[in-house]
């Protein structure tokens, strides 16, 4: 199997699990909004566009944390998302700053994912 669709198997799968989760939990963010209190999280519930991102977030760092080949590297993910969170917070309200932080936060995980997929494919000697 080429890296190629060992890449589209792992997105696939992931897109699944996210068009199973997404719709359930449409405009509905990955922690409960009645007890959200900081500017940051007010303005993720109060936005259907950065709920998204959070649930996409969420869902693909909880991907990661699963991932086989990653779970060495589980408290440097645990770390990450750590950081995240306060860069995050440090955003206030401002859903303009919020949503790059979730957009880089996104592309480091899939990043990281690839990653561990490109590992995989060559100490298999798939990839070609």
């Amino acid at each position: 199997m080429a890296l190629a669709a060992v890449h589209r198997l792992a997105r696939r799968g992931a897109a699944t699990f996210l068009a199973i989760v997404l719709p359930v939990a449409a405009q509905a963010a990955s922690f409960d909004c009645s007890k959200a209190h900081a500017p940051d999280e007010k303005a993720i519930c109060r936005s259907p566009v950065l709920s998204d991102l959070d649930l996409t977030m969420a869902t693909l760092y909880g991907v990661r944390l699963k991932l086989p080949m990653l779970m060495g590297a589980r408290g440097a993910a645990q770390d990450e998302q750590h950081q995240f969170l306060i860069d995050r917070a440090a955003c206030g309200a401002n859903a303009a700053c919020i949503g790059a932080k979730y957009q880089q936060r996104i592309d480091t995980i899939n990043a990281a994912i690839d990653a561990a997929m490109q590992d995989y494919c060559v100490k298999l000697g798939i990839c070609g």
